[in-house]
């Protein structure tokens, strides 16, 4: 049984009182995850003992923190189950992540006859970078779009008429909830010779992820949304493609060689890893997933996904409530409007009740265009989230209801 009482007593901010008054009932884990003390402890223990540059460094402080970053890189590989440890780069999160494919991938693979494809449920970090790189490099982009449901639809047919180079998608909705079955399209896209970029950043603390089960070319997330600091993230990528791809950013650490005339680059995973690292994030983020597999993360999925269901059984119990995103396969989060009310005030009764969600259009505008609305009220829950934190919400939410109609 999975005890989620032992879990949350190592979450130091989940004791908060807001205003000194309500328990904190914290509901916006999508946005980021809260951090358990052997997380925080592994920061402050970096920069207490053994704080220093990594690499190349001959004194003993730097040749210890050398160790531990490169463990972490390990850590990392383990979790995901990607063959080398060279495939696994540290960005500074998913934004960063996708970026560098956007333009290292497109510049070096692409020519202006190619397409890339999205989707119409992307979080602007995954659409904005290639708009910018189609501005750069003149390919044409495209979309799959989504049904009333948000399920995408006429995958098959519209995959296999655009021929896409390149499908760049999120596993797990941040909007709608909704699951994309990644590895059917995988195989699909490889079936046209067509690459596949997964957005994991919702999905990397609730679900298990095997890169090499999936055959994914390129799988991305941020370590703040899987209970590890902001500041820190990961690009895989297989290595093939990755020895092929033009770098990214310029500076220390990606170089073999320097001349006034030319750069030799370094090896991978270094060739994408210019500058100093957050060493103490990337520290932080493998004890994050040391910690989270240690706690059986099948058990914590199972968890979730149970209490997402009560969670929207409660919702569509109250009259006027309106969920956006009702898949069959849904993880983390709920997307609601209550009639005739705007979001943003619903959000702000329910934190003067000690009550944290998000409102807005989440970093989604096509999602909220797709429904002709300006936003949305998300709870998201986490492995710490409760049936009590549920019921304090639906009971806040009735009592804004009353002040608000």
């Amino acid at each position: 049984m999975f005890d989620v009482e032992y879990l949350r007593r190592q979450f130091p901010i989940l004791e908060t009182k807001i205003r000194d008054k309500y328990p904190l009932i914290y509901l916006d884990n999508a946005a980021t995850t809260q951090k358990p003390f052997i997380v925080i402890n592994s920061i402050v223990d970096y920069y207490t003992k053994y704080n220093a540059n990594v690499h190349r460094g001959v004194h003993y402080l730097s040749g210890l923190a050398t160790e531990r970053f490169e463990q972490a890189r390990d850590v990392v590989r383990a979790f995901i189950n990607a063959n080398s440890n060279d495939e696994i780069i540290f960005t500074r999160g998913t934004t960063e992540s996708i970026n560098l494919v956007a333009h290292s991938f497109c510049k070096t693979f692409l020519t202006k006859d190619d397409t890339v494809m999205l989707t119409q449920m992307e979080h602007h970090s995954n659409i904005v970078p290639w708009q910018i790189a189609r501005d750069n490099f003149g390919f044409k982009l495209d979309y799959l779009t989504f049904d009333d449901n948000g399920e995408l639809e006429n995958v098959k047919e519209k995959i296999l008429s655009v021929k896409p180079k390149l499908l760049s998608l999120c596993h797990i909705s941040n909007t709608l909830g909704t699951v994309n079955n990644i590895k059917e399209i995988i195989d699909l896209c490889h079936s046209i010779d067509c690459y596949v970029l997964v957005d994991g950043a919702q999905s990397i603390a609730h679900k298990i992820i095997d890169v090499k089960d999936l055959q994914v070319d390129f799988f991305v997330f941020s370590g703040h949304k899987v209970y590890a600091p902001m500041g820190v993230g990961v690009l895989y990528g297989r290595k093939e493609i990755l020895e092929k791809m033009d770098v990214y950013h310029g500076g220390g650490e990606m170089i073999k060689e320097v001349t006034m005339e030319k750069t030799i680059y370094n090896d991978l995973p270094y060739k994408f890893e210019a500058g100093t690292p957050s060493v103490a994030d990337v520290i932080g983020l493998a004890t994050a997933l040391s910690w989270l597999k240690s706690n059986d993360l099948q058990a914590i999925i199972d968890y979730e996904d149970e209490l997402l269901r009560y969670a929207t059984e409660q919702l569509q119990n109250i009259d006027g409530i309106r969920i956006f995103g009702n898949a069959k396969h849904k993880s983390s989060c709920i997307s609601f409007l209550a009639d005739g009310i705007h979001h943003l005030d619903l959000g702000t009764l329910l934190d003067a009740m000690g009550v944290a969600i998000r409102t807005g259009h989440h970093c989604a505008e096509p999602v909220m265009q797709r429904f002709c609305i300006e936003g949305t009220d998300r709870v998201s829950i986490a492995a710490y989230t409760t049936k009590n934190d549920i019921d304090v919400f639906i009971d806040s939410l009735n009592k804004a209801l009353k002040m608000l109609r």
